[in-house]
């Protein structure tokens, strides 16, 4: 069955909207898009309009169209979104899903504010001299979409029980990013890593910016990708409260992203003068025992309602 149709989205136009955030999803989220096939097909539409509103505003600030204002273009979405959650009806595709979405989960305004708030951090050049300080940006660029995909997930409990560990989701994926584009945001004059944390080796911004090996980076990375390791760990204690549909398309997006950690470790934690990417062929052998049990799932139960 068609995602929209399981989701019992029929209108013309919404559909064309959710189409659009899947696009978006599958082009700059590999590894989240295949989780997301994990998912009940009437969960991926919400997952895809949560992931694609991300995925634009993200755009608007790393990559804006030529003559453009950046800023402008947050305010903007930022007042498409205060209609959204006034009752208004936004006719920009990603926000025509966004709004549907939202109403039909109840997913809170505040959430979308906070990650509003970091992508505008992002205007300027940044760097963080603590994990304290990093903390308020990473909660509002990352942990918020876990927030927010936690209804689509569901829990088998109480929604606030599982928020830590949509929390620490968002977190490990948000500093994974940080630990595999050190070079990438340093040619955007960012730098994530906390200045505090690389004094401790010896390592300042100069250094990484001379884009040469050194082994202070190395023990520095080696330090950081430990410590991601251990956010991994608190995420992972979340999955058991998610509704047993939603465990596999979140437990493989775990395994798939921290992955690029083991990346990172093979290639001696050099992030600077090369990328670390999980190779298509680990990316399958992960994901596709968790789809051969999803489908033996579908079956046999069909097979018993069948019976019945």
């Amino acid at each position: 069955m068609n995602e929209l149709d399981a989701a019992g989205i029929t209108d013309p136009a919404l559909r064309a909207s959710y189409a659009a955030c899947r696009r978006l999803n599958a082009h700059h989220g590999r590894t989240f898009f295949l989780a997301t096939r994990l998912l009940p097909a009437r969960a991926r539409p919400a997952a895809h309009a949560l992931y694609g509103f991300a995925r634009m505003a993200d755009e608007l600030v790393d990559n804006p169209e030529p003559g453009t204002d950046p800023a402008a273009e947050l305010d903007r979405v930022a007042a498409m979104v205060e209609d959204v959650f006034a009752g208004g009806s936004p006719d920009a595709p990603v926000l025509a899903a966004l709004s549907d979405t939202v109403h039909s989960y109840g997913i809170a305004q505040d959430l979308f504010e906070a990650f509003l708030r970091s992508m505008r951090a992002d205007l300027k050049p940044v760097e963080y001299a603590t994990f304290t300080d990093l903390g308020a940006y990473t909660y509002g660029s990352a942990a918020v979409i876990g927030l927010q995909m936690l209804p689509v997930f569901g829990t088998v409990g109480p929604l606030a029980d599982a928020e830590p560990g949509a929390i620490a989701l968002g977190e490990a994926f948000q500093l994974t990013n940080f630990l595999r584009d050190v070079g990438e945001d340093l040619d955007r004059g960012r730098l994530y890593l906390p200045l505090d944390e690389l004094a401790a080796f010896g390592v300042s911004r100069e250094l990484l910016e001379a884009r040469r090996p050194d082994p202070r980076i190395r023990a520095a990375m080696a330090y950081f990708v430990a410590r991601t390791r251990a956010v991994y760990r608190r995420a992972e204690a979340g999955v058991p409260l998610l509704r047993p549909e939603s465990r596999p398309c979140v437990r493989t997006a775990l395994t798939l992203y921290e992955g690029i950690l083991d990346e990172i470790a093979a290639l001696d934690h050099d992030v600077l003068t090369r990328r670390a990417v999980v190779p298509k062929t680990r990316r399958l052998v992960v994901a596709l025992p968790a789809f051969a049990a999803v489908w033996a799932r579908g079956t046999l139960g069909a097979g018993r309602r069948l019976r019945s």
